[in-house]
């Protein structure tokens, strides 16, 4: 289980949208007086409704870019403008730096070294409360700097969407914070190993008691799979285990489909004589072995409430899709397919008839998810799956279309290098199309076992030996029409009996796989200019002799897409190999 996640707080912002936000970012860094009015009209708006919660940043860009707005009209003196510069610089220091003050005074340099603020801002903010005022040089650099200091730790930060975060939260508050969620992780965590580990002490007296019950059966003599009722000591351990999964059903799934419980170790399958050959594996349509599926039917019977068993086929199709080894992947189809049956109509129906309802997960059907369950069945291909897939649209409620079901079943097949059992035609048929290598296969071993079986009904004289290549009988008269039309090139008429079936397409006898064989001994580049191509020669446009090349669909008011002097740039980068 992972912890939950920190609750986030939401904020009335001063903006009415995104768009707004964007805007007044753009305008104020646009460098046009015009635009960074209009922004500054939207600022001094916000803070009319913001009041006295507006962002320090907000505020601190809004203060600097007045003053370069100022500064470009011409209208104030300089030392004006050093004295408006220096107000601003002097809050921008102090209202960041402030927030991080603790209840001991750090120095500003510190504090500003923290917020990545470089020392000469401080000392610049230095001299204009202590000192010489600096000049307006200086003022403006440092305005410049601080208005791209807060678009990058401010204004950016807000650009994914999370516009009403309050930037302007001290340290300590976010320390504190993240302290707290902290601990609440490490005890949700702490009750998540605490819970696992109960569970499973309670699962492994579940199987002991179980193990006893089956020993004592085989003394006994009784017949395997007929399990006697459960005993107190079992019924104690079943309310037990009720209980827990009242409050933690998720933890106790998670230890279920664990090796060792839903899951049999080598050792459990030899405990319970259940036999492990290959022979009685069948992987491509899975079934339990009734006395495993007698072994942890009392539990399953305890837990058999829609939302246990909803959430144990999605954490066991969930498991599949891992892809697993052959012997867990097998174990979990088994168990998936065995929920489906016993839920099914037909095996609920049956089993009422004969009154054998206690050997059954589930006494009424229950409303299972066909449509996420056919989405997890497909996301976790398996030799299985096309099995399992089967018994999820035989079984739905409001099933598909016979042609939805069959095509479904058909991808399912290929996907999975397998067949399904209600294939109405085998592999080796010709109307059945080849999707696999293993169908290809069976269609050749079919279609040489049909030409044997023909060639037995053939005179010998009308057989042909099958070492004999069948070649293209070439007649002197074609032989000597291709090799007239060759004349003069490097090319010339193969007439030797060549087996190109051992050649893939593109390949010659004797090829080197070296690709640098295919080059000439002897080559050269050549411009296209170099070539003696007269412009008559190129073909024309109807109407229009020297009509450059047009785009698609585009009229003549649209005007050519090539001039000739960018053909003629073209060609002179173009060279002839």
């Amino acid at each position: 289980m992972k912890g939950k996640p920190a609750k986030k707080t939401r904020r009335v912002v001063a903006w009415m949208n995104k768009a707004e936000y964007d805007h007044v970012l753009e305008h104020l860094y646009s460098r046009d007086h015009v635009l960074q009015k209009h922004a500054l009209h939207r600022i001094s708006a916000w803070q009319g409704r913001f009041g006295q919660n507006t962002p320090v940043a907000v505020a601190s860009t809004a203060d600097l870019v007045r003053c370069q707005v100022l500064d470009n009209t011409g209208n104030l003196e300089a030392n004006d403008l050093v004295l408006l510069y220096g107000m601003a610089l002097v809050r921008f220091v102090n209202v960041i730096t402030e927030r991080k003050q603790t209840k001991i005074a750090k120095p500003l340099r510190l504090l500003a070294r923290n917020l990545n603020i470089p020392e000469w801002v401080v000392n610049l903010r230095h001299d204009f409360t202590h000192n010489k005022l600096p000049s307006l040089k200086w003022c403006r650099k440092g305005c410049e700097f601080v208005l791209d200091w807060l678009h990058k730790e401010y204004w950016s930060r807000q650009l994914g969407g999370q516009l009403t975060e309050d930037w302007s939260h001290s340290e300590e508050e976010d320390e504190e914070d993240s302290s707290k969620r902290q601990e609440e992780i490490m005890l949700s965590r702490k009750k998540e190993i605490e819970g696992h580990k109960k569970v499973r002490e309670l699962l492994i007296t579940y199987e002991r008691e179980q193990f006893q019950v089956y020993e004592e059966l085989e003394k006994q003599g009784g017949e395997r799979g007929v399990w006697k009722d459960a005993s107190a000591d079992l019924g104690w351990i079943l309310t037990q285990i009720k209980h827990f999964a009242a409050d933690s059903r998720e933890i106790l799934v998670d230890v279920l489909v664990q090796d060792g419980f839903l899951i049999p170790t080598a050792e459990q399958l030899e405990s319970l004589d259940i036999d492990t050959s290959e022979d009685s594996v069948d992987v491509f349509s899975p079934r339990l072995p009734r006395v495993f599926h007698q072994f942890w039917l009392p539990l399953l019977k305890v837990l058999n409430s829609s939302v246990f068993i909803n959430l144990i086929l999605d954490r066991l199709f969930t498991e599949l899709s891992n892809e697993p080894s052959s012997h867990r992947a097998y174990y979990i189809a088994s168990w998936i397919s065995e929920i489906l049956l016993c839920n099914s109509r037909s095996e609920l129906k049956a089993h009422r008839q004969l009154k054998t309802s206690k050997e059954r997960i589930f006494v009424n059907r229950l409303s299972l998810p066909w449509q996420t369950l056919i989405s997890a069945c497909v996301n976790a291909p398996c030799p299985a799956t096309p099995f399992l897939l089967q018994q999820i649209l035989s079984d739905m409620d409001k099933p598909l279309p016979p042609d939805t079901q069959q095509n479904l079943l058909q991808l399912c097949s290929i996907y999975t290098q397998g067949y399904h059992g209600n294939s109405s035609s085998e592999p080796s048929d010709p109307a059945q199309p080849v999707h696999t290598l293993q169908s290809l296969q069976e269609r050749l071993k079919a279609s040489q076992n049909r030409d044997a079986h023909s060639s037995n009904h053939t005179p010998a004289s009308l057989q042909v030996p099958p070492t004999v290549e069948l070649q293209e009988k070439l007649s002197p008269d074609v032989l000597q029409e291709r090799n007239s039309a060759l004349r003069g090139s490097a090319w010339s008429v193969c007439t030797d009996k060549v087996p190109w079936k051992r050649y893939p397409l593109g390949k010659v006898p004797g090829q080197s796989e070296d690709t640098s064989c295919l080059m000439v001994e002897s080559y050269l580049t050549l411009n296209v200019f170099d070539q003696q191509m007269e412009l008559d020669q190129l073909p024309r446009h109807h109407g229009n002799r020297s009509a450059p090349l047009q785009s698609r669909g585009a009229t003549g008011s649209d005007g050519p897409l090539w001039t000739h002097s960018d053909l003629s740039k073209l060609k002179a980068g173009l060279k002839l190999f």
